[in-house]
């Protein structure tokens, strides 16, 4: 069994596009998306290649995960996370 960890770039509805494009592919035991990091794993025996390509072609931006999107997500989120806009007019 196989462990693949991709970055799909998600909002709103697309969780249940990409759960639609996996459902087809054969071999595929457990997805697990965490949309706040835009994170998917999935387990099973399908090849790594076939599940980015059957999300790719439902529409979807991926790529397959790397340690640098877990720094950038978790700088993102320090970075950016504290600062408020409610009070700033741009305009």
């Amino acid at each position: 069994m196989e462990t693949v960890e991709l970055k799909v770039e998600m909002v709103g509805i697309h969780e249940k596009r990409l759960r639609k494009c996996l459902s087809k592919l054969k071999g595929i035991e457990k997805v697990e998306v965490d949309v706040n990091s835009q994170k998917v794993v999935v387990t099973g025996y399908a090849h790594r290649n076939k599940i980015l390509k059957a999300i790719r072609r439902g529409g979807l931006k991926a790529d397959f995960w790397s340690p640098q999107n877990e720094l950038l997500s978790v700088y993102a989120s320090a970075s950016y996370g504290s600062l408020g806009f409610n009070n700033v007019n741009f305009f």
